[in-house]
């Protein structure tokens, strides 16, 4: 469904003078996609939890280590670096820059 949805947006936005937003949000309506704003409306979903059979395929983006998943901080831990990735909707982030440091690094 969304390439669908980026392909109608391509040829909506070709020879239009209309904003990006507006072309984006009437194309995902179209869809069937709700833009951000209609979302505040929906009821809050309980956060999604994270599934431990994906520790088979992730590994640490900086290391390429296996990671331990931390249930109480909900975090994907790095032992040999010291780093933890946080877990977002049940969505591990693996962007180096999202991670934060468990401990001091002995130099």
């Amino acid at each position: 469904m969304l390439s669908g949805a980026r392909g109608r947006l391509a040829s909506a936005l070709q020879g239009t003078s209309a904003a990006p937003y507006a072309v984006a949000c009437r194309c995902l309506h179209a869809s069937g996609s709700r833009p951000l704003a209609d979302q505040s409306s929906k009821t809050e979903e309980p956060p999604r939890a994270f599934d431990p059979a994906l520790l088979e395929f992730l590994v640490c983006p900086l290391s390429k280590k296996p990671l331990r998943y931390e249930a109480s901080t909900n975090e994907l831990i790095n032992e040999d670096l010291g780093i933890a990735y946080p877990i977002i909707d049940g969505i591990p982030n693996m962007i180096p820059q999202a991670a934060r440091m468990t401990h001091q690094s002995k130099k």
